[in-house]
């Protein structure tokens, strides 16, 4: 199934102009970027119960988790055109399994906002190697997160996107408040939709460290915690995110893995308790062209009218 997503945000105009002067960055937001990708990326649940021996641990997989696809980039326009053909290894069950995943970012001085909306359907059921299908059962997340960047040295950019490359090495303590809604409908006559509210706060540290003019290495940890809310049951909720990224960079071409994990676990006094898992894994090669005078033209005329 092929998925176009076309997306321009206005909020993206709210970029930091001290960032293009600073030596510690080097900005490309002059550049039009193209790219290619391999997506691996789910939003997966595990059901786990200690009331009973043995414990029970059931994990809900989605069907279809890989793509692969196209991306191209200029200021704050995004397109992307990509695919989750049956034939990679993570895609499995029948062709009515559908996974849509949106992301975005924009930025106001040191604030960061990401939004995320994933549309899953098609699940199997995963236990001591044994599978089951859940071809109808469907979830729906959205929400995101809202993160304050403490260090003018540090690229948060450079770890999310390619528009920006740290020139120097540098971290900083990044606290993140996050809030998600879940909607999951297993489609089964004897069960019904549940309703999922995640608040969290999470305090983490982001280091790029750069080994040399055109290989970094940047990483991130944040442990939190806040409440879950499930169907009108409140209880705590742990938070866990790792991120890791590995990337080449020069002018013109770019390479690039990226790991990102956030983990959400009810308290263990909660039983049976459902686990929420949004793990992604990006591999991408890409190249930066300078922008023709036609299409810097148009785009100028665009966002003059538009009065940013």
């Amino acid at each position: 199934m092929i998925y176009i997503a076309f997306f321009v945000s206005v909020f993206g105009c709210f970029a930091q102009n001290d960032t293009l002067q600073n030596p510690y960055f080097k900005s490309y937001n002059d550049k039009i970027t193209g790219s290619i990708y391999y997506l691996d990326t789910s939003n997966s649940f595990q059901i786990a119960s200690d009331k009973e021996e043995p414990k029970i641990f059931l994990d809900l997989i989605p069907n279809r988790r890989e793509q692969i696809g196209f991306n191209l980039n200029y200021k704050i326009i995004d397109v992307t055109i990509g695919f989750a053909p049956k034939f990679l290894g993570g895609n499995t069950g029948d062709s009515h399994s559908k996974n849509f995943n949106f992301n975005t970012r924009f930025y106001y001085k040191k604030w960061m906002q990401s939004f995320t909306f994933i549309n899953q359907k098609g699940f199997y059921i995963s236990e001591d190697n044994i599978t089951a299908q859940l071809p109808d059962m469907r979830t729906t997340k959205i929400g995101g997160s809202t993160s304050y960047i403490f260090n003018d040295k540090f690229s948060f950019k450079t770890l999310v996107s390619q528009n920006e490359w740290q020139t120097k090495s540098s971290g900083s303590f990044i606290p993140t408040f996050s809030f998600y809604y879940t909607n999951i409908d297993l489609n089964s006559p004897d069960s019904s939709p549940g309703d999922m509210y995640v608040f969290t706060l999470a305090p983490s540290y982001f280091y790029n460290f750069v080994i040399s003019d055109r290989i970094l290495i940047g990483a991130g940890l944040g442990v939190g915690a806040g409440i879950n809310n499930t169907d009108g049951d409140t209880s705590a909720l742990y938070q866990a995110d790792f991120n890791l990224k590995l990337a080449y960079n020069n002018d013109r071409f770019f390479a690039f893995g990226t790991l990102n994990a956030v983990s959400f676990s009810q308290d263990e006094k909660v039983d049976p308790r459902l686990n929420d898992n949004i793990v992604t894994l990006k591999l991408s090669a890409g190249y930066r062209f300078d922008t023709p005078k036609k299409v810097k033209e148009v785009y100028d005329k665009a966002n003059e009218k538009i009065g940013f």
